[in-house]
């Protein structure tokens, strides 16, 4: 089934909309940290982006692609977090219970930044709430939550995508990260 897309996009080769769209995701993610730290608003990457962080520290062939952005924020945080991200291009809304910032006014869910709420959990018969943003360390541009946080996110959660994720993880040893 092909879907609308602009002449623009269109012009683009396969291999050129497949790495744009990547750059989109990075670009997207890169967009979100400079504007919660620049705004002084603890976060941590959350989700595909971070499981790739990790997996990237010790076999960068192994990295997967993720379509969107999980972020983790204090609840308290988050109308500062919305002023922020709406002062780079973002739009805040709230879909079927779900915090998002949409990577501008005609974005699609899967064109947005998640929220996860610290010490909250996701859902209501989660096991265990999420971590706090505290449980997480500097990368070279973003926080990212630690592993063994990480790890407990994806087994709570535990649908397909959690899963793959942790076929990926276990090349990484836990003893030397967080």
């Amino acid at each position: 089934m092909m879907f609308p897309v602009s002449p623009a996009y269109a012009a683009l080769s396969l291999i050129d909309r497949m790495a744009r769209a990547v750059e989109q995701v990075r670009d997207r993610l890169l967009r979100t940290a400079a504007a919660l730290e620049a705004a002084g608003i603890p976060y941590a990457v959350v989700g595909g982006n971070a499981v790739a962080a990790w997996v990237a520290t010790v076999d960068p062939a192994a990295v997967r692609n993720t379509q969107d952005v999980n972020i983790l924020l204090r609840r308290e945080d988050l109308d500062a977090a919305g002023r922020a991200m709406e002062a780079v291009g973002f739009v805040r809304r709230h879909v079927s219970g779900i915090d998002m910032f949409l990577d501008g006014p005609d974005a699609k869910a899967r064109d947005a930044v998640h929220v996860h709420f610290a010490g909250e959990k996701v859902k209501p018969d989660s096991v265990a709430a999420s971590p706090e943003v505290g449980e997480s360390e500097k990368s070279d541009r973003f926080r990212v939550v630690l592993l063994q946080s990480l790890v407990k996110m994806k087994l709570t959660s535990f649908q397909d995508k959690d899963k793959m994720h942790l076929r990926d993880l276990p090349r990484i040893n836990t003893d030397s990260h967080g």
